[in-house]
């Protein structure tokens, strides 16, 4: 269907121009709007919309005016209207604020309409408006999809890493929440290089604002319990800032605030979450399927502060320096059984662990962004120095001989720098983009094990290590990365061409050893468990983007051509490899809007991956205490080629407040390597045969939102199906094994009555596993319900309910939490009192099973136990 435009000017019967009138386009003899615009302060007005019909019915109102309707062929045409002038007669006068509108790719909620007498911060309304989901870890959703972007007032203060704002920013201080749909944040790229990513703007009331909310609480368990959170937080016009302080051992991982869940826009450098190289592990206890509030027994204190500020007159020019520290404590405790079916035996397994983190992070930004030009440069600095314990215990229903024991600890700092410049210089007609970006981070880990005869690896009939007190493996690795591309950007009309040449280069060093190899009783180093690994990878590349941008259609393509040389030597295995080979990897998306409300959506990509660190080091590693592994020196470089394409149907419509997205997936992945299960030349280590292999994996999603206004109600579902094949080998023979996995879920958000408040959440999964050692089905069922009480004016008690259902193996096990709060709010001095009572039934343990083609096992992990806490909470003006 061909999308037609109706366009003119609507006047009244004294020859004036009608401004704000509202123009809709109906179907004929029906009251069902297709599409609508409003006339300018000129009298102007445009629609466009998608109809079947031969003809449609064109609306005109405005205020003080009588309203018209007309009926028009389908057909683009211009057309001018006239409208008699009559007095509006109003009996009554409510003042009402449209819940949602619409805006060219802006889409604008008002608060006001969405929030709840209980409701404090920004993060506790958002939940309740269609189309937009809060995930657990604080990251926003918008349709589905993540965000590119997140604004206070326009400004990009926290640079991906909103939580902070989100959980603590009071509602009474935001008027509106806008969802920028197809955001390009650089501003010279702006109806040049399309985007498909959303954002959000927090439109607050004041444009100079000083504001925050803390929290102080305290508790009665074992041990005693407290809860303390301080983010007072400014927002001028040249300045923002927000700091930030939280610490609690109740069981809430607030440091997850630092992480960055934006990454923003390709142009503008290259920034991500900082991570270790978490080649080592000691054994760790089982983490339960709930909430962490229900689980975590933590003592963390989390500290950051992010400054905004333009430092010159033209405002044009940002400087920006964020920093965070986190010293976190964990304890975890769980008790394993597992059923070897095979051989007919049983293991019983205990572990308890100490898991201390203590991470820093500091960044400087600097920032012009202009339609004249852009520039920006990202340094950033981290440093971690954690520590992780263990206490293991190991019996089976064989022979006592075989019960074992260990005290386990590993330490791990790491250091790592990254430095992201990206600059947009236009010359003339054309545009100039040069992007830089250098990667240093140095990681150092020590696993200690003790006894040495826990630590099991035979040797002709014996385990090598029986007569050690302890084994200790060290693990060194510095990964140098440097990124360097130009690209000249030619626009012509609705196309923009960006011809781009680049070169990345990775370098890592490995070098790992057991320390206790170097003494008595061995008379000499032992290679075998050594490594000594040199790697680099280096591809330079030449590509074109292809990008168009109209009000209908909008495609962004990229066509590079890639030539990936790789080196790896090893002189202690004499492993000397070398690889290359050119690759070309599209990627794009195709975009359309039509009918208002619509957008549909193709997409998908084309790439390569070669062989790593992680599958050329040769020396025997000791990963976990139980677990050695290394390569064969023979092995052949691993290549893999992946296909993804995928679909996307969108609606969005503010008339009605309803929001839904269709998607469809579908990826291929081509392996030339394959790991045969019976295959090797000693113990742990890794054989692999040459052999084409594949995994083939498809998902289809739906979810539909819509805002009942009438009911104050936000109602939500969602359904997902993915299914995946692959091919895996035992004893050179290659079978296939298929997954299939649903899952469907509900939301509801009520505020109908006056004096109570209703949240719903529903989640059902179940999965089938098949392959040629067997089959396997699981099913879980989750939901949660709020339901809060206003008997007295600021006066409320809450109840909350999570329920996790999991069976498998003809066995199912429930476990149910029941929370009960009570709150007074002090309303002159915007101050709530609560006095709350988690885990009333007092469970202690969490109970689950796995069913798999060989095995079957039986988990009970400790949880928290019931607590009592009373909390003030105030927001700081």
């Amino acid at each position: 269907m061909a999308q037609k435009t109706i366009s003119g000017k609507v006047k009244n019967n004294e020859g004036e121009l009608v401004a704000s009138a509202s123009v809709t386009v109906e179907e004929k003899g029906k009251d069902a709007i297709i599409a609508y615009g409003i006339t300018n302060a000129k009298g102007e007005y445009k629609v466009t919309f998608t109809s079947e019909d031969s003809s449609v019915d064109v609306k005109v109102k405005a205020f003080n005016h009588k309203a018209i309707t007309q009926s028009v062929q389908n057909t683009t045409q211009n057309i001018d209207f006239t409208l008699p002038v009559e007095a509006t007669l109003i009996k009554e006068v409510e003042l009402k604020t449209r819940l949602i509108t619409k805006k060219g790719d802006t889409i604008s909620y008002d608060l006001k309409s969405f929030e709840t007498k209980n409701d404090r911060t920004l993060a506790d309304v958002l939940k309740r408006m269609p189309g937009i989901e809060v995930n657990a870890d604080g990251s926003i959703l918008y349709q589905g999809q993540a965000l590119s972007k997140f604004y206070v007032n326009g400004k990009d203060l926290m640079e991906g890493g909103y939580g902070v704002v989100n959980n603590a920013l009071p509602k009474d201080a935001v008027s509106k929440v806008e969802v920028l749909e197809n955001h390009q944040p650089v501003k010279i790229l702006q109806d040049k290089v399309p985007s498909d990513q959303a954002a959000i703007n927090i439109k607050l009331k004041k444009q100079v604002t000083m504001t925050g909310r803390g929290e102080v609480g305290v508790g009665i368990a074992d041990p005693a319990i407290w809860n303390v959170k301080l983010t007072p937080m400014f927002f001028g016009q040249k300045n923002q800032w927000v700091v930030n302080y939280k610490t609690n051992n109740t069981g809430e991982t607030v440091e997850n605030e630092g992480n960055m869940f934006a990454m923003g826009n390709r142009w503008e450098g290259r920034r991500s979450n900082a991570s270790q190289t978490g080649w080592l592990n000691v054994e760790k206890a089982s983490v339960p399927s709930l909430p962490e509030k229900r689980y975590l027994m933590n003592n963390v204190h989390f500290l950051s502060a992010n400054v905004l500020t333009t430092p010159f007159k033209n405002k044009e020019w940002e400087l920006k320096v964020n920093g965070n520290y986190t010293n976190n404590a964990v304890e975890r405790e769980s008790y394993e059984e597992t059923y070897l079916k095979k051989e007919n035996f049983t293991t019983y397994n205990t572990y308890q662990n100490n898991l201390y983190t203590n991470k820093a992070k500091g960044e400087i930004i600097f920032t012009k962004n202009a339609k004249e030009g852009f520039f920006r440069n990202v340094t950033t600095f981290n440093q971690f120095w954690n520590e992780d314990r263990a206490v293991t215990d190991f019996q089976n229903s064989v022979s006592d001989l075989l019960n074992k024991n260990s005290r386990q600890s590993l330490s791990s700092p790491t250091s790592s720098f990254q430095n992201s410049l990206s600059t947009i210089i236009p010359l003339k007609s054309r545009m100039l983009n040069l992007m830089s970006y250098i990667s240093y981070q140095d990681d150092n880990q020590t696993l200690r094990v003790a006894p040495g005869s826990y630590v099991y690896y035979p040797y002709e009939g014996l385990n090598i290590f029986d007569d050690l007190s302890r084994v200790t493996q060290n693990f060194g690795m510095t990964t140098f990365e440097a990124n360097h591309s130009a690209t000249m950007g030619f626009t012509k009309k609705f196309w923009t061409f960006t011809p781009q040449v680049g070169f990345n280069y990775t370098q890592s060093q490995l070098d790992t050893d057991i320390l206790e190899m170097d003494y008595a009783p061995y008379t000499a180093h032992d290679a075998r468990f050594s490594n000594d690994l040199r790697f680099s990878k280096a591809v330079p590349y030449a590509g074109l983007g292809i990008n168009y941008k109209s009000e209908a259609w909008t495609v962004g393509i990229q066509t590079p051509v890639n030539f990936t040389r790789i080196a790896a030597e090893d002189p202690l295995r004499f492993l000397k490899k070398e690889f290359n080979k050119t690759t070309f990897e599209p990627s794009g998306f195709v975009q359309y809007s039509f009918a208002s409300f619509w957008k549909a959506m193709v997409s998908g990509n084309w790439n390569y991956d070669f062989g790593s660190v992680n599958d050329l080091y040769g020396g025997i590693l000791m990963t976990r205490p139980t677990s050695f592994s290394a390569m064969d020196p023979s092995n052949p470089i691993a290549e893999t080629e992946s296909r993804r394409a995928g679909s996307r149907v969108e609606y969005r419509n503010p008339l009605n407040n309803l929001f839904f997205n269709v998607n469809y997936s579908i990826s291929t992945t081509d392996r030339n390597l394959i790991a045969d299960i019976n295959r090797g030349v000693g113990f742990g280590i890794i054989s692999y045969k040459e052999q084409e292999n594949s995994i083939h994996s498809s998902s289809q999603s739906a979810e539909i939102g819509k805002y009942f206004p009438k009911f104050k109600s936000n109602l939500s579902a969602s359904f997902r199906n993915s299914d995946s094949r692959s091919d895996n080998m035992i004893g050179g023979e290659l079978f296939e094994n298929k997954n299939s996995t649903q899952n469907v879920g509900f939301k509801l958000n009520n505020s109908y009555f006056s004096w109570m408040t209703l949240d719903y959440n529903f989640n059902k999964s179940w999965g089938h596993n098949e392959s040629r050692i067997g089959s396997s089905d699981t099913e879980s069922f989750t939901h949660n319900l709020g339901l809060t009480l206003f008997p007295v004016e600021h006066h409320s008690i809450a109840l909350n309910w999570d329920q996790l259902n999991y069976s498998s193996a003809n066995q199912s096990f429930k476990n149910a939490f029941y929370d009960l709060t009570y709150q007074f709010a002090w309303a002159a001095k915007k101050v709530d009192f609560e006095l709350k009572w988690l885990n009333i039934a007092n469970k202690k343990v969490f109970e689950r099973v796995f069913d798999s083609a060989d095995s079957y096992s039986f988990e009970r992990i400790s949880i928290r136990p019931s607590q009592v806490m009373f909390s003030v909470k105030f927001n700081f003006k």
